[in-house]
């Protein structure tokens, strides 16, 4: 480690190190460090993308990478009623540990210096400047100077909290999950299609989210669910995801089990300050729908690096010069966040009855024209206005 770099990332998920990449594609010298031994590790995720999202911010993507090609995806109603569609758009099932290990050797292969076991415990303020950042690589203390840190360290970021950024959400707008990798799911009982996803909803089953089954091969799968922060309170997001495994899939093998929380709100205030930017998690840029944050993680990173490379370039890392990645950011998916962020408030407040009506809504669509976009729709029949801002989304 060197005593010295223009950019430290602090966080080598995929948020952090596509912006590693992306700045020093502006030839900055970049440290990205990361607390866990291994990049790609723990996988606190269901692994799910969109393949024309994938291969729109990463076109040479690599083959490797995919456990399982999704054709479709069926919606369970509290009722059972279920919805199935096909529109033609393909999905992929990554393998998150070969993914981000090969998203920061892309890193590392344009200059990023990437150290593991590397934990940041504080930043280095000089006349109200950040300077730098302080902690342990493989237990021994270390301190490293910068002129800009990048902190794509996950909810609630430490890296924003040290700078003074507004980094904690309500109870309510955080998604807490858990997951079990499921095995054993080929016997015909289970009548598991390892071709479609399955997303099942209810208060029963996951109140204010959804339960989810994402397959990885022919005989295994994600199975996992998030709930609101503030239902969970009241009963373990672990208790619900037993519950749903024992009804869905009784006596599969728990291959792993893995815990963790979402931000579903929109960026609150700045995410910039003298110094420092965040991105990913970190700035509460996941779809709050979904609590997807894969794709949204890449956009951001790439936003954020190239305006990372630019302002050292210029001499110039003030809150100014950084809000030029906060704008762009707003510009392309904040603005669409934010409408998602509306859209979901009503949709994870519907009752069972009317989701179940929504069911059966979606049922007279022709299969192949079930989308995104119909089936959310369906799901504001209530909300004339929210339906022209989902279309503004679209169009």
């Amino acid at each position: 480690m060197k005593a010295r770099y223009d950019v430290v990332v602090v966080g080598g998920g995929p948020a952090g190190s596509w912006t590693a990449k992306w700045a020093a594609e502006k030839g900055v010298s970049v440290l990205l460090l990361e607390k866990d031994r291994e990049i790609g590790i723990p996988v606190r995720c269901a692994e799910g993308v969109s393949e024309k999202g994938l291969k729109t911010f990463i076109p040479e993507f690599r083959q490797e990478w995919i456990s399982r090609t999704i054709l479709g995806v069926r919606l369970v109603a509290p009722d059972g009623t279920q919805v199935d569609a096909y529109t033609g758009e393909r999905g992929f099932i990554l393998d998150r540990k070969r993914f981000d290990a090969d998203l920061a050797e892309m890193a590392a292969q344009r200059g990023v210096e990437v150290m593991t076991k590397a934990y940041v415990a504080g930043l280095v303020f000089e006349k109200g400047m950040v300077k730098g950042v302080y902690g342990e690589h493989l237990g021994k203390p270390f301190t490293v100077e910068t002129s800009l840190v990048i902190g794509a360290d996950g909810v609630e970021s430490r890296v924003g909290r040290w700078a003074g950024l507004k980094t904690q959400c309500p109870l309510r707008e955080i998604e807490t999950c858990v997951q079990a990798t499921l095995g054993g799911l080929g016997k015909t009982e289970y009548a598991f299609n390892p071709d479609i996803v399955e997303l099942h909803f209810g208060h029963e089953v996951a109140p204010g989210g959804y339960a989810w089954v994402f397959p990885k091969s022919p005989t295994s799968a994600n199975v996992g669910l998030g709930i609101s922060g503030e239902y969970a309170r009241w009963k373990k997001p672990i208790d619900y995801l037993k519950t749903f495994i024992h009804r869905r899939f009784p006596n599969a093998s728990v291959l792993t089990w893995v815990a963790g929380s979402v931000p579903v709100c929109p960026i609150f205030g700045d995410i910039v300050t003298h110094g420092v930017m965040l991105v990913g998690d970190a700035a509460h840029q996941a779809t709050p729908i979904t609590g997807g944050g894969i794709l949204n993680a890449l956009q951001a990173g790439q936003l954020a690096g190239e305006v990372a490379g630019e302002a050292i370039r210029s001499g110039d890392v003030s809150k100014k010069k950084l809000l030029a990645y906060q704008k762009a950011w707003m510009k392309t998916e904040g603005k669409i966040n934010e409408r998602f962020y509306k859209i979901k408030n009503v949709l994870f407040a519907l009752s069972d009855e009317e989701l179940n009506h929504i069911a059966e809504i979606l049922l007279k669509i022709p299969p192949d024209q079930r989308n995104v976009f119909n089936i959310i729709k369906a799901g504001l029949f209530r909300h004339p206005k929210l339906i022209l801002e989902l279309a503004k989304t679209w169009w």
